[in-house]
């Protein structure tokens, strides 16, 4: 499938948790204020149709372009990526494999945790900021809308998603697993991002631990949240030295762009467990080298498995049966609305066709019924546009060929509008 109004094709290229490590990942992230910028440049380059999509697990963009390229050198200038480093762990898709990619991840197939749907609201975040920019366009206003309803079909007619599983769940399936008496422990999360929040919400959700605290850069938000989540003790960012000193499990979700716990914060000799939830890592590689410490980061939290995710996996093909619906309806608009103004443009010439002959035979026919005639000309013109619908959305026709065989035959408009659209 390819954009009927475009001489480019569709793109969808970036790095993710498949090929590229955190590390690298981490290079690739494109902060939200790179993404305008970057949208903008697109836009002022006449290109027709651009997204962004930066998250912990995936860089992506997704475009109209005549060469992959260029928007693969975008990527570059607007991460810290290099191109070089970009073919190793890259992923391109083309076309129809560029839309079958959009609904697989819309649907929470192609998360690193299976059935993730955190990665839906990332990628409406991203089609929403490129239309207030300005760089979507009728067919991504479509695909994304069918990848949507994909997506909610998935989630309510399988267990694709059954229980809660991201990478902020995982992180407390780890402590539980791994930390003995995990309910009696001192644990510190420290950043109020959405990561953070979340952390928050599972810990009080799946464990009966009462010492956890939470350290946050900007204090009121902090302030905020504990109100609604009492179970939850705030403490100040200028102590966090020492509170990171009198706690056992330390929950980094920062979502800086560079190490927020440095060596210098780890004062305590005494075992500490810490997780790193951010991308790019907000941990230092000092840190992880001291042994006390046991340092855990995004990918090793990925590879959590439960119970869960053995049920997920049995949904698979049922949520692949609903994407190929939502694909072939697409197409099927697609394929539609590639004739749509040739058929139009035929229906004018018709219409002509039948004024000039209503005018000719009222001069020529005493008591002429115009109305009777209109009435009975316009089902014929009804009945030829239908036969020429019909035509056009058979498989094996060929829309280009037979639109120029309509040109020839009805006029000079229909092969204005043919020229147009291709």
């Amino acid at each position: 499938m390819t954009a009927d109004t475009h001489n480019k094709n569709l793109y969808n290229i970036g790095v993710s948790y498949k090929k590229a490590d955190a590390t690298i990942r981490g290079k690739f992230s494109i902060s939200k204020e790179n993404q305008i910028q970057l949208l903008e440049d697109a836009k002022q380059s006449g290109v027709d149709g651009i997204f962004v999509l930066s998250t912990c697990n995936r860089t992506e963009i997704t475009g109209f372009a005549e060469h992959p390229f260029q928007l693969i050198s975008m990527l570059c200038k607007y991460s810290n990526g290099a191109v070089e480093e970009f073919a190793e762990v890259s992923n391109v898709y083309k076309n129809n494999e560029a839309i079958t990619h959009l609904f697989r991840m819309g649907t929470g197939l192609d998360s690193q945790i299976l059935g993730d749907y955190e990665i839906v609201g990332q990628l409406r975040q991203a089609f929403k900021l490129a239309k207030e920019v300005g760089t979507t366009n009728a067919y991504f206003e479509r695909l994304l809308n069918h990848v949507m309803q994909a997506s909610k079909r998935v989630k309510n007619e399988t267990k694709l998603s059954s229980g809660t599983t991201s990478v902020s769940y995982a992180a407390v399936q780890y402590i539980i697993k791994n930390s003995p008496n995990y309910n009696s422990k001192n644990i510190l999360v420290f950043g109020l991002g959405k990561m953070g929040k979340h952390t928050c919400k599972n810990l009080a959700e799946y464990t009966q631990n009462k010492t956890v605290s939470l350290i946050n850069r900007t204090e009121e938000k902090a302030e905020e949240f504990v109100k609604e989540h009492p179970s939850i003790k705030k403490v100040k960012y200028n102590n966090l030295t020492k509170e990171v000193a009198n706690t056992d499990v330390l929950i980094v979700s920062t979502g800086a762009s560079e190490a927020t716990i440095k060596r210098e914060h780890i004062l305590t000799t005494k075992e500490l467990l810490i997780l790193d939830l951010s991308m790019p890592a907000n941990v230092s590689k000092e840190v992880a080298e001291l042994e006390n410490v046991t340092l855990i980061n995004v990918d090793e939290l990925s590879k959590i498995t439960d119970e869960t995710l053995a049920i997920r996996q049995q949904e698979i093909p049922t949520a692949e049966a609903i994407i190929e619906t939502h694909k072939e309806e697409f197409g099927e608009w697609l394929h539609h609305r590639k004739f749509t103004p040739a058929i139009t443009a035929l229906k004018e010439s018709l219409k002509t066709i039948q004024q000039d002959e209503i005018a000719f035979h009222k001069k020529k026919i005493k008591d002429f019924d115009e109305s009777q005639a209109e009435v009975i000309t316009s089902r014929f013109i009804q009945k030829i546009t239908t036969q020429f619908v019909k035509h056009l959305k058979a498989e094996e026709t060929s829309v280009s060929n037979s639109i120029e065989v309509m040109a020839k035959v009805f006029g000079a408009n229909l092969e204005t509008i043919h020229a147009e659209d291709n």
